[in-house]
């Protein structure tokens, strides 16, 4: 894997485990669960990332869809 890919990865990576402890924190602490919008925006991102680690772009699912 390139260098710059590699750190797109890592950079992409960073991102959604952010969100992704934004989401839990407020699960957790104040008892919020996430909107729909967000749940999708990071399950879009993982597919994105997943595309840039396979090299080659992806038919559009149904969930970006909705």
């Amino acid at each position: 894997m390139s260098q710059s890919k590699r750190e797109q990865v890592v950079s992409h990576l960073r991102y959604i485990r952010q969100e992704l402890r934004e989401m839990n924190q407020g699960v957790l602490e104040e008892g919020i669960v996430p909107e729909a919008g967000e749940i999708r925006g990071v399950m879009a991102q993982m597919e994105a990332l997943l595309e840039l680690l396979e090299g080659k772009p992806k038919a559009k699912s149904k969930i970006e869809d909705k």
